[in-house]
């Protein structure tokens, strides 16, 4: 399962509500393609879906394995919850499904976790939070991951949820400044909730950040959630 120069191929794959991505990475992680995007289908059901990983994984190249990053609750390969996506998503044995579509081995993960495994130090515990469709996370406690965790669907404040305060909907809504706003208050909620040594902010919503960051928040790139894929691997 190596290429002529030794190297196993990881082709990384991330499932947005508006944006399907795909790289190959090698053995350490390093990005051998160029990032490609593809419009997540409306509907996106499951086939629409597993057809555009498809058409990306054609153009990336060989590859020999396959990292999946899905938004929603997943366990050993089947994605329990699909709230930006598509209620067919529930149940649906991903792994298995792609990895017959692709002739590959396949992993996958809840997409904040994998953008977490890219992002992180791997000491003290560390917070991911992705701003997208939804409102994405992820904790780790010196590297190991707390699994499960759909912290955007919990309450936050005036009885919504963080996806309800801080997701592109709401974005679109009320404008960057009030969602601004509301980041920076949900910060400090989660600081006191978590206790986090470090709090990383990526998806493709965190562009438009702009309020002054505690020195333990950092942002990161949104091709994070592409680099994560290798660590699924590291058994």
């Amino acid at each position: 399962m190596v290429d002529e120069n030794g190297s196993i191929r990881t082709l990384s794959v991330d499932i947005g509500g508006s944006g399907v991505k795909a790289m190959v990475l090698d053995i350490t992680g390093t990005p051998l393609t160029e990032r490609a995007r593809v419009d997540t289908p409306s509907p996106a059901k499951p086939e629409v879906v597993i057809n555009a990983i498809a058409v990306l994984a054609a153009a990336q190249g060989d590859f020999h394995r396959v990292s999946v990053g899905f938004p929603g609750v997943v366990r050993c390969g089947v994605t329990e919850t699909a709230v930006n996506l598509h209620s067919d998503w529930v149940g649906f044995d991903l792994a298995s499904v792609l990895s017959q579509r692709l002739n590959k081995p396949v992993r996958v993960i809840n997409d904040a976790d994998m953008q977490g495994l890219g992002a992180i130090a791997g000491k003290g515990v560390e917070l991911v939070i992705t701003l997208g469709t939804g409102f994405g996370s992820a904790l780790f406690v010196d590297g190991k991951l707390v699994p499960n965790m759909e912290m955007g669907h919990h309450q936050f404040r005036k009885k919504q949820t963080y996806e309800e305060q801080l997701g592109r909907a709401a974005l679109q809504k009320h404008g960057e400044k009030k969602w601004n706003r509301r980041l920076e208050k949900a910060i400090a909620s989660l600081q006191h909730l978590f206790n986090y040594d470090y709090l990383y902010i990526g998806g493709g919503e965190a562009v438009k950040i702009n309020l002054q960051l505690p020195l333990n928040v950092k942002l990161v790139s949104n091709v994070t959630g592409l680099l994560g894929g290798i660590a699924l691997w590291r058994d």
